[in-house]
């Protein structure tokens, strides 16, 4: 869920950060940028202003790349959130419902080997620091839709019918299950534990659905 390199939203405009330093570019490079504050003083000591002023941008230009601090772990979630939104709606109807589920969620999750060590920063601050939990409730909600709106338009029932958000809430806690196994184990592979996962919730719901 890295992003890709983009112009400086400003256009270069900001005259903010520090004189000489190369400006970042990208929503990815200010995001490592803020990766490594994070890994050095910790997430809550480390201000928008220190960002800023490390990655050679104002303040100003730092929100127009991120609305907060907040939401620099989560890097391109919603452009990711709608790819898997399209997955599951492409997913050809005769595919077992949480078959469809467990395919589109390996999709989605799916990291570039290079990337790792990065995905792994990023999931160290949304699942295990305090001060972003508020903040992960709100797009564990986001994510959760998207599967009650696909379990809800197979099922024939609405998105806030029982059977959906139950569903929802019980794959968003295998997600979290096997990337808390991941975090802990370097050696594990977060693909084949999300599938693993996966299968056993699918193997418990197998007979109520298709």
């Amino acid at each position: 869920m890295s992003a890709a390199p983009d112009i400086p939203p400003d256009g270069g405009q900001d005259g903010g950060g520090q004189p000489g330093r190369r400006r970042v570019t990208s929503h990815a490079e200010l995001e490592q940028v803020a990766f490594e504050l994070f890994a050095m003083n910790g997430f809550e000591q480390t201000t928008v202003e220190d960002i800023a002023a490390a990655a050679g941008i104002g303040r100003r230009t730092f929100f127009r790349y991120f609305p907060s601090k907040n939401d620099i772990p989560w890097g391109m979630f919603e452009r990711e959130l709608e790819r898997m939104r399209a997955s599951l709606k492409a997913c050809p109807t005769d595919v077992r419902l949480m078959d469809a589920i467990r395919v589109a969620l390996v999709d989605f999750n799916r990291v570039e080997p290079t990337e790792i060590p990065r995905h792994r920063r990023r999931m160290e601050l949304i699942l295990r620091v305090p001060a972003l939990l508020a903040h992960s409730t709100l797009r564990f909600a986001a994510w959760r839709d998207v599967i009650a709106e696909f379990v809800a338009e197979r099922t024939g029932q609405r998105p806030d019918s029982l059977a959906p958000q139950a569903i929802a809430h019980a794959i968003l806690g295998v997600a979290i299950a096997a990337y808390e196994q991941w975090l802990d184990d370097e050696g594990a592979d977060l693909g084949g534990l999300l599938d693993a996962a996966m299968h056993h919730l699918g193997a418990a719901f197998a007979d109520d659905l298709s």
